[in-house]
Order: C-alpha cells, then structure tokens, then sequence
C-alpha cells in the first residue's frame, strides 16, 4: 500500500509539473509584457536543462511497471488533497500577480503601452515585491506535500527553488527601492512579514 502511494504521488506530481509548465508557457506567450532585455544564451538553455532534469528527478520515483501503465492502485490520500488544494490556491495567485505585472504596461484595451517599470499595487503585492516568486516556492512546496513530504529529492529541489527565488526576489525589491523613492516601506522582498 505505501508503495502503491509513493507511486500515484510521483504520478500526480507529473501531472502538477506539466500543468505547471504549461501555464508559465501560456502565460509568456500571452499574459507577460517583457521588458527589451535578454537573457544570456546560457541561462536560456540552464532553464529549459531544469525543466527536463526536474521532471526526470519526479519519474525516477516511478518505477517501470507503473511507467508502463502497469500495477498501480489508485489512493487517495489526505497529503494528495493538500497538496492539490495548495497547488491551485498558489497558483491562481501567481496567475493574478503576472497579470497585475502586465497590467502595469498595457492599456485597458490590452495594448502595450510602455515597457517601463511601475509599482504594482493589489494581490500579495501589498505584503511583497515578488510575489509570484512566493507562490513558485509554495507550488514546489505544494508538490512536496503531494510526495506526502518524504521525498527527500523533491525537498532537494524545493530547496534550490527557494534559494533561485529568494535572490531574484531581493534583487528586485532592492531594484524598486532603488527606483522609486515613494515605494511602500512595509513591504518586504519575499516571503511575507518575514523578509
């Protein structure tokens, strides 16, 4: 039975990953207005390298029959629902905040406008700077909790996200507090009331 259930978590974080993919790719493609800045040609191919090594990190915790559609039972347990429930929550979140960030450059009508930065205000944004940064840590914590929170790998990763986020999130609220001498002095970089 703990096998049966250590493998149907592997399987709905899968499941977790990919929509989680999809809709970052969906929300570059449609939502986000980018800034004329590039990025290297090596932090390009470092970040789709991650999206492959990650999600081989989750199928390696699925053994071969199971791969093969073979000999799993389906259990539902409590950490699967928290898990599925927290995952959504952070995720309509994260949604919201690049909305609230496109919204900062677009007209009413959805036309760019400008390409310069702005405070955003509405959301998690009045807690802190970065908070779709926030909900990305609480997505790959949401997935931890849906391996039922013994996956050592996967808190191996979370790690490595919360570290990712914790520094783009302080150079970005620096980069605010820099640019905006009116920026909101209670908030904070990260994670909220916290830092």
């Amino acid at each position: 039975k703990e096998a049966d259930s250590e493998r149907f978590s592997a399987l709905l974080v899968l499941l977790l990953l990919w929509l989680h993919s999809f809709q970052r790719l969906a929300e570059c493609l449609c939502t986000s207005v980018f800034s004329n800045g590039v990025i290297h040609i090596v932090q390009y191919c470092f970040g789709l390298g991650y999206y492959v090594a990650v999600g081989s990190t989750v199928l390696c915790q699925v053994p071969t029959n199971v791969r093969n559609g073979k000999g799993l039972s389906v259990q539902i347990f409590w950490y699967h629902i928290i898990g599925i429930v927290m995952y959504v929550w952070a995720s309509l979140h994260q949604h919201r905040c690049l909305v609230i960030l496109a919204n900062l450059r677009k007209s009413k009508s959805g036309e760019v406008l400008s390409l310069n930065h702005s405070i955003p205000f509405g959301d998690w944004f009045e807690r802190v700077s970065c908070p779709h940064y926030f909900a990305e840590l609480l997505i790959y914590i949401s997935m931890a909790i849906t391996f039922g929170f013994h996956n050592v790998t996967w808190w191996f990763v979370v790690m490595y996200v919360f570290f990712n986020q914790t520094l783009a999130a302080v150079l970005c609220h620096e980069f605010y507090q820099e640019k905006f001498t009116s920026y909101p002095k209670h908030r904070k970089a990260f994670i909220p009331f916290i830092f």
